[in-house]
């Protein structure tokens, strides 16, 4: 049997920590999210990551270097090809990618949007690369005028279809992202079809939190499909039900925010005794990685922090916590799209060795290959498994004895 029983995993969205070396090929040469964000501000207060050893991974104004750390640290460096949501968490998981999924900064060609708007019945505006707040600021009144949905996309591979509420009811806007996800297939086959719903009035429109992802399904099994199918619980928090199109999922719930979503975990925490919970916290991505925040997003970082105590005292002697990202999304950088960085890698659990550094791993895969590892299932996934450095073998056969 394995020593440890549950694996809290939970994504700072976005939280890059530097430039990977090959981020020129991508145009994020300087990107560094975490860094970055922090010199802008002045500094960030976040004691909590500290004394985990977040600040032993870079240097971090406000967050110092510790000489205890209370969490193994590191980074992990992105083999797949690409710097979006779902290539990130697929790749945590054991999924690397060959190839970038295809993206249409000059909006979708004819053989995509001809079909859409003959299968929803009406036309639609934009159709080109985007802000997601600017368009609706550009288009969102001829949109309520003319009942047509708003289509943009971005650096990303994404298809995204905005609406307001009182003009295209939420249910008929997320028909129309399955129609447009049945129709975005190779060559057009982009990672995700966004639902972008909001509301308010010209020059006060207000995207909601009923935002929706429908996604490719993974190309082959991930570590959430083996560990579904020995036998453990995998529950989804955030839109990690939605990235991995409900697969290797046995239950999952949408979030309104991060703060919400650190709610959600607890709450899954004091339900669910084994297995995987699987969170991510998409505001700093979406709220100000996308917007250049660096304001909002040193906020955002230091509101999680004050949470993270919560978080540890409901961890059990048997339970193991990482905390990672998945891709950057600089908000001080000139572009407003996902930056190529490396991602951080934090350890935490109450019944493992003294913290030590786990360097730069070459692949988010070696994250889903330690999650399996220590929850004894085996895996044929990418990736190679650092559970050796966090177990104290005799530390849970002695207490058990007691």
């Amino acid at each position: 049997m394995s020593e440890i029983k549950r694996v809290i995993i939970i994504v700072l969205d976005s939280v890059g920590v530097g430039e990977l070396p090959d981020a020129g090929k991508y145009g994020d040469e300087g990107s560094n999210t975490l860094g970055n964000t922090a010199r802008a501000v002045g500094g960030l207060n976040m004691p909590n990551f500290e004394r985990l050893g977040l600040g032993n991974i870079i240097e971090i104004e406000g967050v110092l270097t510790v000489s205890n750390p209370e969490a193994f640290f590191g980074k992990m460096a992105e083999v797949s090809a690409g710097k979006d949501t779902t290539t990130g968490h697929w790749e945590m998981m054991g999924l690397h990618l060959d190839k970038p999924f295809p993206t249409f900064p000059h909006g979708f060609p004819a053989e995509v949007m001809e079909p859409f708007e003959k299968a929803i019945g009406r036309g639609t505006l934009g159709n080109k690369a985007a802000s997601g707040t600017g368009i609706i600021d550009e288009l969102g009144e001829e949109h309520t005028k003319t009942g047509k949905p708003i289509i943009y996309t971005s650096a990303d591979s994404v298809f995204q279809i905005a609406a307001h509420e009182d003009v295209i009811p939420i249910d008929e806007l997320y028909k129309m992202c399955e129609i447009a996800r049945h129709i975005l297939q190779d060559p057009y086959a982009v990672g995700r079809v966004i639902a972008r719903p909001f509301i308010g009035t010209p020059g006060n429109f207000t995207r909601t939190h009923r935002r929706r992802d429908f996604s490719l399904k993974p190309l082959t099994k991930t570590v959430l499909d083996y560990v579904k199918e020995a036998g453990y619980p995998v529950y989804a928090v955030g839109k990690i039900s939605e990235i991995f199109a409900g697969q290797g999922i046995t239950g999952s719930i949408h979030t309104e925010s991060n703060l919400h979503g650190v709610d959600m975990t607890l709450k899954a925490m004091g339900e669910q005794n084994s297995g995987i919970i699987f969170t991510n916290l998409v505001d700093f991505d979406s709220q100000w990685g996308h917007r250049n925040n660096p304001e909002g997003y040193a906020k955002g970082l230091e509101a999680v922090d004050a949470r993270l105590p919560e978080i540890i005292d409901k961890l059990r002697p048997e339970d193991v916590l990482f905390i990672t990202a998945d891709h950057g999304c600089d908000p001080t950088t000139p572009s407003t799209d996902h930056s190529r960085e490396y991602v951080p890698i934090l350890v935490f659990g109450k019944s493992l060795q003294r913290p030590v550094p786990l360097g730069v791993r070459k692949t988010f895969s070696d994250l889903g290959k330690t999650v399996a590892d220590l929850l004894g299932v085996e895996v044929p996934v990418y990736g190679d498994s650092f559970k050796p450095k966090l177990l104290l073998a005799t530390t849970l056969q002695t207490e058990a004895k007691q």
